[in-house]
């Protein structure tokens, strides 16, 4: 019996509520995650989307930038995937 509470102790401490990433250690062999870029856009910008095709960029708000490509207006959400400029 003292052995199932060791291992239940043992791996309560080897899991991580906080949801961080560990710190990368420069010994490391891995390669540290890369954080993406964040294209900047303004009303009137000519864009491409890897779906809808060309656009141009019609509304801006803190959250999404809508773009009308034409046939219709779609809002692409923060950080704008698929989104390029021209």
């Amino acid at each position: 019996m003292p052995h199932k509470a060791v291992r239940r102790r043992i791996l309560g401490v080897m899991t991580s509520s906080s949801g961080r990433r560990p710190k990368h250690l420069p010994s490391s062999p891995f390669k540290p995650a890369v954080d993406p870029v964040v294209e900047v856009f303004e009303v009137g910008d000519r864009v491409t989307h890897d779906i809808y095709g060309l656009g141009q960029v019609t509304h801006l708000d803190s959250h999404a930038a809508t773009v009308d490509f034409g046939d219709k207006a779609v809002r692409i959400a923060h950080p704008y995937p698929k989104l390029h400029h021209l």
